[in-house]
């Protein structure tokens, strides 16, 4: 800094003094006048009402998340932890992953933690509980992801997937008709369970998906599928805009189903 910085510094100050006392306002006056917030609710009485207002999507991806954070904090207030107190939730989180085949050492469970915390105090900012240069969440870095170990399944293994499907469990021909869906359009589960009716067209072979983050997209099939979900949708009775997935009762499917698939 120069020394005409500094000088005009010290005058704007000096200004800045000068006028505060011909209105007779003292700095603490100033202070005390600072925006006055509502107590922060606890993690225990705010997730239920992050968790209501939040899409059903978004709600299964951070569920668990926030439960954790209601066990561990359950009593705390949402102006309590502090960042460094969030990396360590993280780090437990991480270190008691369920370990399976795919694990890959607890990273991607720190991360949807660390994203779950911002989605709950992105709320309370809203809601105007924390100011939003103190949302403690958005001041942890999230773990560099790693690159994808995903591969494309040979034919051959998908061919076996299709026989054994079309010959065993309780609904092979809703088993099959799933997988062809899967694997000519690559859409998502929610989109095959959002899938009506008045969603087929069948003089351009098209069906509309809707899909996760409110995508619309009209999705070319081959005739034979086309075929397959007409006739479906008609021996099980689905209404036009109603599901088209169904069981043999007549019930729409859920995710369950590709449970048990």
């Amino acid at each position: 800094m120069t020394m005409s910085d500094s000088m005009a510094n010290r005058a704007e100050l000096d200004a800045a003094r000068l006028l505060l006392a011909r209105t007779g306002i003292s700095p603490a006056d100033l202070l005390e006048a600072a925006v006055t917030r509502p107590l922060s609710p606890t993690f225990a009485e705010y997730v239920p009402v992050v968790a209501a207002a939040v899409t059903t999507g978004t709600r299964r991806a951070y569920g668990s998340y926030w439960n954790r954070v209601v066990d561990h904090w359950g009593q705390r207030r949402l102006d309590d932890p502090t960042p460094s107190e969030i990396e360590r939730l993280a780090e437990h989180v991480k270190t008691h992953v369920v370990a399976r085949r795919n694990a890959r050492g607890g990273r991607s469970a720190a991360e949807h933690l660390i994203a779950a915390l911002r989605c709950l105090y992105k709320r309370a900012v809203a809601d105007g509980f924390i100011a939003a240069a103190d949302n403690p969440a958005m001041k942890v870095a999230k773990p560099r992801r790693l690159p994808s170990t995903r591969r494309a399944v040979a034919d051959t293994r998908i061919a076996e997937i299709n026989a054994i499907a079309a010959s065993t469990g309780d609904d092979p021909a809703l088993d099959s008709l799933l997988l062809k869906l899967h694997t000519e359009t690559a859409c998502r589960r929610g989109g095959a369970l959002a899938l009506r009716p008045v969603d087929l067209d069948p003089d351009q072979c098209l069906i509309l998906l809707r899909e996760k983050g409110d995508t619309v997209r009209w999705q070319p099939v081959s005739p034979t599928l086309m075929r397959y979900l007409q006739r479906h949708a008609e021996e099980r009775g689905a209404t036009d805009t109603g599901q088209l997935l169904r069981y043999r009762n007549g019930q729409p499917i859920t995710y369950r189903r590709y449970d048990h698939l």
